[in-house]
């Protein structure tokens, strides 16, 4: 793939409204100065992490992995990524979480294969590839310039982009790559279960604002009085996006099931307002997951937080 191919792709990727957030380890460096040399990159690019030392990859994850450059690695990098673009992309914008790790040439022979393994994750598509070199055909150079054009190519495959043909293999590279998509109902299932943070559905005609004014509630079912405490609120929040949320997982009863949730969604679509689905059933939490936040509470529940706090200070 030539330069100017790269660029064409590149160009393309921040034209879409996909929103990403990439992890990379061991490779693929050439993708940073890629995405950021265009113009166009902070329509993209909501953050770079390089967790470059093992320990640095152990605190990313969570946890020590079976393989620090392997596939189920890139897989959970790519989620990790993915949930963190959920966080910071703008309301109604689709998100892309992409992980890199890789073993390419070093200052030192390796015994092991040069190998790399990528994966990009959206709400509806986890893709994995992994690439094993032939040793001694390139440079370290060389070699990261072709894990960081694959990946560009992945990138723009992941926010929809048709890509260019990638003749950077050779006959004796081998490669590989899988596709899962999700429908709708496994989407949610992921939700429950707390491999994706949250699902927004912006059911509004027109986003006009980063910031959002979150009225939380189960909404079952969701009535005018629900609707007018957001006008409200909104006229007192001033500049905002409003969203009602539901939290699929409750502190004291069973989760939601799909079902319930789908038709809870269906409310907010009959009457054109933006409605979240997170994971989390705490207030702290979801503070922590839409820092910035106005949240919108009723009476009932204002008691009971006022009742918890004077609790805590008994």
């Amino acid at each position: 793939m030539t330069e100017s191919c790269i660029r064409s792709v590149v160009e393309a990727i921040h034209s879409s409204p996909f929103q990403a957030v990439l992890h990379l380890a061991g490779g693929a460096s050439q993708v940073v100065g890629s995405l950021l040399s265009v113009p166009g990159a902070s329509n993209t690019v909501l953050e770079v992490v390089v967790p470059y030392s093992k320990m640095s990859l152990i605190q990313l994850l969570g946890k020590i992995p079976s393989q620090f450059c392997g596939q189920q690695t890139a897989e959970d990098m790519a989620l990790l990524a993915y949930n963190r673009a959920l966080k910071l992309s703008k309301p109604g914008s689709p998100a892309v979480g992409v992980g890199f790790t890789g073993s390419l040439a070093s200052s030192r022979p390796k015994l092991g294969e040069h190998r790399f393994y990528m994966s990009t994750r959206t709400a509806d598509q986890l893709w994995i590839s992994s690439v094993t070199l032939t040793k001694g055909l390139r440079t370290r150079e060389e070699e990261d310039r072709v894990s960081s054009h694959l990946l560009i190519k992945a990138i723009g495959n992941a926010c929809k982009v048709p890509g260019a043909s990638v003749l950077l293999l050779s006959e004796s590279d081998v490669s590989d790559e899988c596709e899962t998509q999700f429908n709708e109902d496994q989407q949610l299932e992921q939700l429950i279960n707390g491999q994706i943070c949250f699902k927004i559905y912006p059911f509004e005609n027109e986003i006009s604002a980063e910031r959002k004014i979150i009225m939380p509630g189960s909404f079952n079912p969701l009535h005018d009085g629900h609707l007018k405490l957001m006008d409200v609120a909104t006229r007192i929040c001033g500049d905002g996006y409003p969203c009602f949320e539901i939290s699929a997982v409750n502190a004291d009863k069973p989760p939601l099931s799909v079902s319930q949730i789908k038709d809870r969604i269906k409310q907010f679509e009959k009457v054109g307002k933006t409605v979240i689905i997170s994971n989390q059933p705490y207030f702290y939490k979801k503070a922590e997951l839409f820092p910035g936040s106005a949240f919108v509470i009723g009476a009932d529940t204002a008691v009971r937080l006022i009742n918890v706090w004077n609790y805590f200070l008994d």
